[in-house]
Order: C-alpha cells, then structure tokens, then sequence
C-alpha cells in the first residue's frame, strides 16, 4: 500500500503536468513556466506523501545541499552525452550545420525539468527504494531499469533495442547514482543533463520523439547500429558502453559507502524455486 500511496499521486501530476506542457510546446515561455512548475509541484507532492505514508522526513529530495547535488549531476549528464557525440562525429556519422533555436532551447529547458524530475521521482524515489528494501539493491536496479526502458516503447520512433539500451544505460545508471549518493537530486541533475545536452545543445532526437530544435542544427547520419537511427545516440553503443561504465562507477561508491541493502533471507526464500 505504501507503495500506491507514492505512486498514484506522483503519476498523476506527472501525467497531468506533462499532457499540458505538451498541449503548449508551441510557445517556448509557456513550455519553460508550465514545465518548471510542474517539476516543483512533483517534489511538494513527493515531499508530502512520503511524510504521510512513512512518517519520515524526505531527506533524499531535501533542500539543504539539493543545487550542487543537481549541477553535480548535470555536469555528469552533459558530459557522457558529449562524450557520445564526439565519439560518432569522429566516425564522420554527425555533423552541426549552423545555429539551430534559442527558442526551442528554451522550451527545452523546460519541457526535459518535467520530465527529468517526475520521472526520477517515479522511477527511482519510489519504485527502486521501496522495491529495494524488499528485494535488495541489485535486484531492484535490475527490475526498476527494465520497466523504465520498456515503458520507452510507447515513444513515436521506439524499438526493442532502444527500449533495452535505455533500460542499460539510464535504467541501471540512474538508479546506482541515487544507491551511492542517497539524494534525488544528483539522478535528476543528471537525467536533465543527458536529455538537455542531446536535444537542446546538439539537437539530436532523445528516446525515439522526433526532431528536437536546440542550440545547434545537428545531423546525424550513417549506420543505425552506431548512431541510434530514429531513436536517437541513446540507442548507440557508446551510450551504452559509457552508461555502463557510470554504473559500476555508482556502484563501487555505493558499495564503498555501506549503502548496498543485501538481498533479505525471507526474500530469496521466496524467490527460490
């Protein structure tokens, strides 16, 4: 019951938030207003449940602390992107033809907010620490990536594979930073990071929703093996290579930091055949 406490009031204002700043897409001011208010709106509802459900504090979306913990993650978030693009434009598979949108950057800024932090707060603030606490750190992080790479099927320009490097490379990386650092904040800065950096600055298509226009007019051509195709670099194997990476890197600091919960005895009792 926990659980749907969490879950449905979260889901609702991530559902209804992000079905009006889609109806908006059009005007950049309203997209960035609608976005970030939808964001806040997610943490207050947040806040509150988990005091009412757990008699607790939230500490893992607590202020103290929350703008370094976030621009910690942004700068990890941008930087594996980057890291990705510059790995294909070296293959001659991406390429800038000119200034894209300062516009569209800006409706960016705040349509990838909602999205960043309602679905941190979905993904990993409920299902995995709650599911964590059942089953264990690694099965959790298994379970929870998998559904968040399958619920990327319902985009426009999915596919399988998409769905499975995005269940890698976000589903398992986000969910190992929140295990090592214990905070929302550094997961979401770098959620918003990863999605900013590949719509808003190099203007590539993110999870498989169509064009995006950002700061630069990017096109990205060649092998869809390499470059993603229609689902975008989130579908290339660097993404998954460096998602990969990140999350072994989480994981030794979870590990090192004593915040690895074991699987609990009465849990692999039932899980056994």
């Amino acid at each position: 019951m926990r659980l749907l406490k969490q879950l449905v009031p979260v889901a609702l204002v991530a559902f209804a938030g992000g079905a009006i700043v889609g109806a908006v897409q059009g005007n950049a001011f309203l997209t960035l207003v609608l976005g970030v208010a939808t964001a806040v709106l997610a943490v207050f509802v947040y806040d509150r449940v988990v005091r009412w459900s757990e008699r607790r504090e939230p500490v893992e979306v607590a202020g103290k602390g929350a703008l370094a913990a976030v621009f910690r993650g942004l700068l990890i978030g941008a930087g594996m992107f980057a890291a990705v693009i510059v790995n294909i434009a070296f293959l001659g598979y991406y390429r800038v033809d000119g200034l894209g949108s300062v516009a569209g950057a800006v409706g960016l800024l705040g349509f990838m907010a909602a999205a960043a932090v309602t679905e941190e707060l979905l993904f990993r603030g409920i299902l995995f620490r709650i599911v964590e606490g059942w089953i264990g750190t690694w099965l959790s992080l298994t379970l929870t990536g998998l559904l968040f790479g399958l619920m990327h099927l319902t985009n426009p320009h999915a596919d399988l594979w998409g769905a499975i490097a995005i269940a890698i490379e976000a589903g398992g990386m986000l969910a190992a930073a929140y295990a090592a650092t214990r905070t929302l904040w550094v997961p979401i800065g770098l959620h918003f990071g990863w999605n900013f950096a590949a719509a808003g600055i190099f203007g590539t298509e993110v999870s498989g929703n169509g064009p995006t226009q950002g700061l630069l007019h990017g096109v990205t051509s060649g092998p869809t093996l390499l470059t993603g195709g229609d689902f975008g670099p989130e579908a290339s194997p660097y993404a998954v290579v460096f998602g990969l990476v990140l999350t072994v890197v989480f994981m030794w600091l979870a590990r090192r930091r004593g915040n690895v919960v074991p699987l609990r005895r009465r849990a692999a009792a039932t899980l056994a055949p």
